[in-house]
């Protein structure tokens, strides 16, 4: 009979293409692994992974057993969630996704009061770009991911909980006295680095100014810290969503804020899920405490 056990040692194979990376991903030792898809092989009457000692295939009769199992997971996993929720709210394990440029700034607010509001929560924060965390709640391995929209999150559900403009941070030798707005048409003239390609911010900043290439953008980093610090050796400017202003500004004298002028907002805040999944009461609670949390500390955020 074909176990759940023989499909997830599938399925984390055909994440790897790597038996040796699928047994370290699943716990297991690689030959309790190779065996257990031998024997699924050996049920089915076909392949599903072409091996050698170079490179793993999946064949095409494989693809269409690893959809089907990713399915069969899928629901099993709702069927536990199901089965959870009809305890004390938030009183099991519950996996979120952040992207790098929300975790440090709302971790910090939302975190005490998750802890004091569901002491029972066994929360796992996972930090990874966009489109990582799109693929992985699609996938079942995570419950749910803050992101920050727009963005594509097609076959997902998605809960904003929280708006927020972009502001231009220069050095204040750099900007101009008096000035408390700045323009898209402004930041034409201006060195502005932003963040390297793949973090949406960098897209939505340019979405938001209606740059149509970033070639003049000659500087970047992979966080926003990072660029903080170029600004404050002079080397350019930045962008900033309001939810960071207090943290990456705050202690620096040397810096000007000044507020991107277009039409707001230019980020929304969201928690995304599946169309059906078991646990959406659950998550509906924390981005509850979310808005609550947010709109309580307008001074730290502002």
């Amino acid at each position: 009979m074909i176990t759940l056990r023989q499909l997830n040692y599938a399925l984390a194979v055909e994440r790897h293409l790597h038996f040796k990376n699928a047994a370290e991903d699943s716990s297991v030792s690689q030959s309790a692994l190779s065996t257990a898809i031998s024997e699924l092989e050996k049920q089915l009457g076909f392949m599903i992974f072409e091996r050698d000692n170079k490179r793993v295939l999946i064949t095409p009769a494989g693809q269409e057993v690893l959809n089907k199992a990713r399915t069969i997971k899928l629901q099993l996993d709702d069927l536990y969630k199901l089965a959870e929720t009809q305890h004390s709210p938030l009183s099991f394990p519950i996996t979120i996704g952040i992207i790098p440029t929300i975790a440090p700034f709302l971790l910090p607010i939302v975190l005490p009061a998750i802890k004091k509001a569901y002491p029972q929560l066994e929360l796992t924060v996972r930090e990874a770009q966009s489109h990582e965390l799109v693929h992985a709640v699609k996938e079942g391995d995570i419950d749910t991911a803050i992101l920050a929209l727009p963005y594509d999150i097609e076959g997902l559900l998605s809960f904003e909980f929280w708006q927020e403009d972009f502001y231009w941070i220069s050095h204040q030798k750099d900007a101009k006295p008096g000035q408390s707005e700045v323009s898209a048409t402004d930041l034409l003239e201006a060195r502005l680095m932003l963040l390297k390609d793949g973090h949406c911010l960098k897209d939505q900043a340019l979405a938001v100014c209606r740059f149509e290439g970033n070639n003049q953008h000659e500087l970047s980093a992979t966080s926003l810290n990072t660029l903080i610090q170029m600004v404050l050796g002079r080397l350019g400017s930045t962008l900033v969503p309001q939810m960071a202003l207090e943290s990456l500004v705050g202690n620096y004298v040397e810096l000007k804020a000044m507020r991107l002028s277009e039409p707001s907002p230019h980020r929304r805040i969201a928690c995304i899920i599946r169309p059906g999944y078991a646990g959406l009461k659950n998550v509906e609670l924390l981005i509850d405490l979310f808005k609550k949390e947010m709109k309580e500390q307008p001074q730290r955020i502002l």
